[in-house]
């Protein structure tokens, strides 16, 4: 069975290339795309992702908000924060929020794929 995933970020380039690096993993499926927050709302609540990989600054509405949104209409979402910054307040707002956990843009994708999975199989990364 796939672990389904939806890709939240306003940079086509990056879904693109994380799109692409996931579609390496036999276990991992992307099933959606979405280029601002308000798009993440809808297609999760729509799609029922096992995981939505979550960018924290994206136009329209933000990480944090989407993901206080996509809990409220379907609390058992698992929501990983994506981002480029270390800093500790984006962090923050994003658990806060519900996020299971946050992601640097830059890690390894072995370090990417084995969040994912512990995150789909699990309550918290």
């Amino acid at each position: 069975m796939k672990i389904r995933i939806l890709i939240a970020d306003d940079h086509l380039a990056f879904r693109s290339a994380l799109k692409a690096m996931l579609a390496l993993q036999k276990d991992l499926e992307v099933v959606g795309e979405a280029e601002d927050g308000k798009d993440a709302v809808a297609k999760t609540l729509e799609l029922h992702p096992d995981v939505v990989l979550m960018d924290v600054n994206m136009p329209v509405m933000d990480g944090a908000e989407a993901t206080s949104r996509i809990l409220a209409g379907m609390p058992g979402a698992k929501i990983l924060a994506l981002s480029v910054q270390a800093d500790d307040g984006y962090m923050a707002s994003m658990i806060q929020a519900g996020a299971r956990g946050y992601i640097l843009k830059g890690c390894a994708p072995v370090e990417l794929f084995g969040i994912i999975r512990r995150t789909a199989g699990s309550q918290t990364a």
